[in-house]
């Protein structure tokens, strides 16, 4: 003899095979999502210890530093290849040097690149010395731009070359006055006083050159 179906306190009655079937299915429907939470509990955990493992547990040593350029020492390997005195500008505490290197080609070219030591100074000035040349040479530097106007500047008489857009690399000013054998360009992205002030700490130097030459 079978056993009647039990009777439940909420009905007061036994459960129909219907009802049986819904309470089983809302019972299957709540654990389902109550899993899913779990899950999802589950792995935000997991990704927040990745992210923790990534940011306190990968070493990351110091950031690099930049590279310091040693123009003295360059220029004197310069001299010594050339057989000629090379212009060394003083720094001070105003420029830093971003290069400085021997340039082959027609015309032998010891390049120095300046630019402002501080953040809020924009701007730079290449100063380069073409080894046994002239006036004739500068315009290759310059997209073909000949002198438009001389300055005295330091006691000597400088060209002075009109140069904005003319050229790809934002040069903007250049002037340019011979050492004894070799022309000194000064071009680049700064007004015309500041160059000018490179310029005349430059003309001691000059002089020696037109001196040895």
């Amino acid at each position: 003899m079978s056993k009647p179906p039990p009777i439940v306190a909420e009905l007061g009655r036994a459960e129909t095979p219907e009802e049986t079937a819904a309470r089983k299915a809302e019972f299957s429907k709540n654990y389902r999502a109550s899993q899913s939470f779990r899950n999802l509990i589950a792995a935000l955990i997991i990704t927040l210890a990745v992210v923790a493992v990534v940011i306190f547990g990968v070493p990351r040593g110091e950031p690099a530093s930049e590279r310091e350029v040693d123009m003295v020492g360059i220029a004197a390997d310069v001299e010594s290849t050339m057989q000629s005195p090379v212009i060394v500008p003083d720094l001070g505490d105003f420029w830093r040097v971003n290069s400085a290197e021997l340039q082959g080609g027609a015309v032998n070219v010891w390049k120095i690149a300046l630019a402002p030591a501080a953040e809020d100074e924009r701007g730079f000035i290449t100063v380069a010395q073409g080894f046994d040349t002239d006036a004739s040479w500068a315009p290759q530097m310059l997209g073909g731009t000949a002198s438009t106007d001389t300055t005295r500047i330091g006691g000597l008489d400088w060209d002075v070359y009109a140069v904005a857009g003319k050229t790809d690399n934002n040069v903007s000013y250049a002037i340019g006055t011979q050492a004894g054998d070799d022309y000194i360009l000064l071009y680049g992205a700064r007004s015309a006083d500041s160059t000018a002030d490179l310029a005349e700490s430059l003309s001691p130097q000059i002089r020696s050159i037109s001196e040895a030459r």
